[in-house]
């Protein structure tokens, strides 16, 4: 498996081909193929007419294979990469092509169609029960679960910030990165109030960007001499939303998606036979400063309550038990760049290969990606190097 990314932000006139001409060319180089290899291409966007895949995949070669378009919320393009690996799995491709993009307008995020049900009426009524809705809606979901957090298990609203200190600061050493300042956390807190406790430089921005990922099997990979290059996929578990999602509880914390990373996560674990002390680089979604905190203990990282501990301990940077987003925020993941999930793999093959640079994570030896959807998905994946 090979991968590539690019960010576009501030640059309205690149679309379609180039998002496919530029990752895709750039995955195939380093995977070392030709795109006639490719037996099968998944492509996730979430804004964005139907067929723009063929339409993105086109700028690579007309080769009549199978292309996919692939629309799951903010997980949208890990999903693609679970169908990619899917068909490889299931024996029927040697080699694949997952793609993700996306091209956002200017604001928050909203509905595009007011003719129909929102897809996510019912956790948006569920809420309501016990917040009262304010937008922008995404910022009053994901802080309704911090305020829940902190009346449970009394996290502080510091605690956010400095998750949001640590992403930006690793951010610094990442040209991927929509934004590479530095804050501090008196920069975080004083930050205009979007939904409290979340400020707006704990909220992920629009932006452009897309990223793209060669998967193929083992066997294909043996017979190509690529297992220098190759990072191996260990565990993969998808799951959406459960019955807990919506029961009495009205729980925020489901309701944005915790119970959803939990089943993936124990899926993937089982897959791999990993757990989460066996991992030492993690990307997961960053769309908000609390959703961190709460995939933390998702994640099995920490007993259910518990994330702010290690956050108060910096466990979860250099120098701690494990290093979460060392590539920053807001990097190419979930929101802003909603349909390029790929890209927390290209982080994956970052770490596991040793090429970072200063964003290297030292001794590792495995990485997870998580990625969720409202709506909803959920997808984690757990990687090694091939030749270990």
């Amino acid at each position: 498996m090979s991968h590539d990314q690019v960010r576009e932000a501030g640059q309205p006139g690149l679309g379609l081909p180039r998002h496919g001409a530029r990752v895709g060319t750039k995955a195939l180089a380093d995977a070392g193929i030709d795109y006639t290899e490719v037996q099968q291409a998944y492509v996730g966007y979430v804004y964005g007419d139907s067929t723009a895949g063929q339409r993105a995949v086109y700028e690579l070669g007309v080769t009549g294979i199978p292309i996919v378009n692939v629309n799951n919320n903010c997980s949208t393009g890990s999903t693609a990469l679970f169908l990619a690996a899917q068909a490889i799995r299931s024996g029927v491709a040697d080699c694949t092509l997952a793609l993700g993009f996306e091209k956002m307008k200017m604001g928050s995020l909203g509905s595009t169609f007011d003719d129909r049900a929102m897809p996510l009426d019912r956790h948006i009524s569920a809420l309501s029960e016990s917040y009262e809705v304010a937008p922008p809606m995404a910022a009053w979901m994901f802080g309704a679960a911090g305020r829940e957090h902190m009346k449970l298990y009394g996290t502080a609203a510091e605690t956010f910030a400095r998750i949001g200190e640590k992403n930006h600061r690793h951010s610094v050493n990442n040209p991927y990165a929509q934004f590479q300042d530095l804050y501090t956390l008196e920069d975080i807190l004083a930050a205009k109030m979007v939904y409290e406790p979340l400020t707006r430089l704990q909220c992920s921005p629009t932006s452009d960007g897309s990223a793209a990922a060669i998967i193929a099997s083992e066997r294909y990979v043996d017979e190509h001499g690529l297992g220098a290059q190759a990072v191996e996929i260990v565990g993969q578990a998808m799951t959406t939303d459960f019955a807990s999602t919506f029961d009495d509880t009205r729980n925020p914390m489901t309701l944005v998606g915790a119970d959803m990373s939990r089943h993936a996560a124990r899926q993937a674990y089982e897959q791999a036979e990993l757990g989460p002390e066996d991992v030492q680089v993690i990307e997961l979604h960053d769309c908000f400063s609390v959703n961190e905190l709460l995939t933390y203990e998702a994640l099995g990282l920490c007993p259910e309550g518990e994330g702010g501990k290690l956050v108060e301990a910096n466990d979860t940077t250099y120098g701690g038990r494990w290093v979460v987003k060392p590539l920053g925020w807001p990097d190419l993941q979930g929101p802003p760049a909603r349909g390029d999930g790929t890209g927390p793999v290209r982080r994956a093959d970052v770490a596991a290969k040793g090429y970072g640079g200063r964003r290297q994570v030292p001794g590792a030896s495995a990485a997870l990606q998580h990625n969720i959807g409202l709506g909803g998905a959920a997808v984690v994946t757990i990687y090694r190097p091939a030749n270990r």
